[in-house]
């Protein structure tokens, strides 16, 4: 009898062991600074292109109030980013950085200027755009299925819906008669944000209709002025402590409730408070006086502004400058882009990555080896217990 309780005693620790295991590994394996709505994985292809996307190529933040650690790779590569980080042959991405490299410099001296990179940022991010447009016409069709030209906030309304798992021709029926739609609460809070950001995108004279120029600006808020306007409110509402509508140094690097769970995550969100620190000094207060209003913000983040574009260009070219003269020479390219995965990003490997610091961040072995020993602690004391 005793022997019996012995055992049960020792494979309930034992299950202990696993279940801290399991619950360890799940809780360091979830991001911690995400929307409600982007935790989860589109549930279909319509999701991803009728939804506006946190991550807009070549502006330098995201929807949520992120720095954008692709940008260097996006106005240099352009839309052969994609290329190099499928195609991990060496030979290859040589020979496109070199192709890339007689295309920068204009003049063919062999060697590129601030103001030859320049032209190239301005022509990327052109790149950028157009491909915006082109993805536009194929999400405004998935959400104007008469083909009148026009949407309405209740036709976009099922096709979101459609695209969470809700029935379609339930939806449209409830809507069309004025029923109350039952959704879960993060659905809710969703569709009211999209909702603002729907009736900001229409035009005036406000029509609560969109063409799809004004769906462009939906989705793409870098494309108007007017939508541009709107990010960068929503984004200093969602960092502004005080509410006076400005930012301090404090508030842009405060790191959102619940990201430090442990030493680990806290070294990186250290490297995360340092970047941030370092754009908002060095970058986005362009006057130097402690204080980010929105207009220097709606700057800093418009993606045409040539000015910063020219800073762009000096920063790229002084990481990678190895002789000092100012200009870029192809072996410079060369060495410090040795294949697909290499960046500017990567000579700063402080920069944050997208979702600023989570948890998720925490090498992985580590996190492991973390739950492996407390279950081989819990597992030990099973088996002292059985003797």
């Amino acid at each position: 009898m005793h022997g019996r309780r012995v055992w049960r005693r020792s494979h309930g620790m034992l299950y202990l062991a696993l279940l801290a295991l399991v619950y360890t590994m799940a809780t360091h394996a979830r991001p911690a600074n995400m929307s409600s709505l982007k935790d989860k994985n589109p549930s279909s292809k319509e999701e991803n292109e009728i939804l506006p996307p946190d991550h807009l190529n070549g502006v330098k933040m995201e929807m949520d109030g992120h720095l954008n650690k692709d940008f260097h790779q996006e106005v240099f590569l352009g839309k052969d980013m994609e290329e190099f980080e499928e195609d991990s042959e060496p030979r290859k991405n040589r020979k496109k950085l070199i192709d890339i490299f007689s295309k920068v410099d204009f003049n063919g001296d062999q060697s590129i200027s601030a103001k030859e990179m320049q032209r190239w940022i301005m022509e990327k991010t052109e790149e950028h755009f157009q491909e915006a447009v082109k993805e536009n016409k194929l999400s405004f069709r998935a959400v104007d299925p008469d083909g009148d030209g026009h949407v309405t906030w209740d036709e976009y309304r099922v096709k979101f819906l459609a695209s969470k798992g809700f029935n379609e021709k339930e939806v449209a029926e409830k809507l069309k008669n004025n029923e109350e739609l039952k959704v879960d609460e993060e659905t809710q809070e969703v569709l009211e944000s999209l909702k603002d950001r729907w009736f900001q995108a229409d035009n005036p004279p406000a029509d609560q209709l969109l063409n799809e120029e004004e769906f462009l600006s939906f989705l793409h808020p870098e494309h108007s002025r007017g939508m541009l306007k709107y990010m960068v409110k929503e984004i200093v509402r969602d960092l502004d402590q005080d509410g006076d509508k400005k930012l301090t140094l404090s508030e842009f690097i405060s790191l959102p409730m619940g990201t430090v769970e442990n030493q680990q995550a806290q070294d990186v969100d250290d490297d995360w408070v340092r970047e941030r620190k370092k754009e908002f000094q060095e970058v986005i207060d362009a006057n130097q006086d402690g204080i980010v209003t929105m207009e220097e913000l709606e700057e800093y983040m418009d993606p045409m502004n040539e000015y910063n574009a020219l800073n762009e260009a000096k920063q790229m070219i002084a990481v990678a400058d190895e002789n000092q003269n100012h200009n870029l020479e192809l072996e410079e390219i060369l060495k410090y882009i040795p294949h697909l995965s290499s960046s500017w990003t990567e000579l700063h490997p402080a920069w944050p990555s997208r979702g600023g610091p989570t948890i998720a961040k925490t090498p992985r072995l580590e996190v492991s080896l973390y739950a492996f020993s407390l279950s081989a602690l819990l597992l030990l004391q099973a088996c002292q217990g059985s003797v």
